[in-house]
């Protein structure tokens, strides 16, 4: 079941937030006006889980934001953060499923209303940022139907992930 995040229900935000392993890193390359990309293994694989994100109650006021939690059993195993962003798209500024849940369908249930949600606010489309070294993500987003728009070399260049590269992902309506 999945439900718009409420007063009483932020206590689950950030509950799904598990980390991964990084067993490698996506390659993009540029040709002819598309990124297409291949995926290069590293020789030790690591942990990796990302800094908790801030909330604030605008998520639940503002109608051009949004969280939205998804819940089995009464647990909340998933959750997808939006917002209406400048250049028409719903930028989708967090997703998460918790390790066990992940692979059976709760990932593509939150884009799915992350769809919903930006097709009733006019949205173009969905866009997200994410890192190369972030392999499984990388694949979720390709498999559906998300392309690369755009791949920045520095914008984690003045933290300890400044190996990593930023890779925009886009799903056009």
């Amino acid at each position: 079941m999945i439900i718009k995040m409420t007063p009483s229900t932020m206590k689950d935000f950030n509950k799904s937030n598990d980390g991964f392993i990084v067993s490698g890193k996506i390659i993009p390359t540029y040709k002819d006006k598309v990124w297409t990309f291949t995926e290069e293994i590293c020789s030790v694989p690591y942990f990796k889980k990302y800094e908790e994100d801030e909330i604030d109650l605008s998520y639940i006021e503002d109608i051009e934001k949004a969280v939205f939690f998804y819940y089995i059993d009464n647990s909340c195993v998933g959750q997808i953060k939006m917002c209406s962003n400048w250049n028409g798209y719903a930028l989708i500024e967090d997703i998460a499923v918790a390790k066990d849940y992940r692979k059976n369908g709760v990932g593509t249930a939150l884009l799915n209303k992350a769809i919903e949600w930006a097709k009733e606010r006019n949205c173009c489309g969905l866009m997200l940022e994410t890192q190369d070294i972030n392999v499984s993500a990388c694949h979720f987003y390709a498999k559906n139907q998300f392309v690369i728009g755009a791949v920045d070399t520095m914008l984690y260049s003045n933290f300890p992930t400044a190996n990593e590269l930023a890779i925009f992902w886009y799903y056009k309506f």
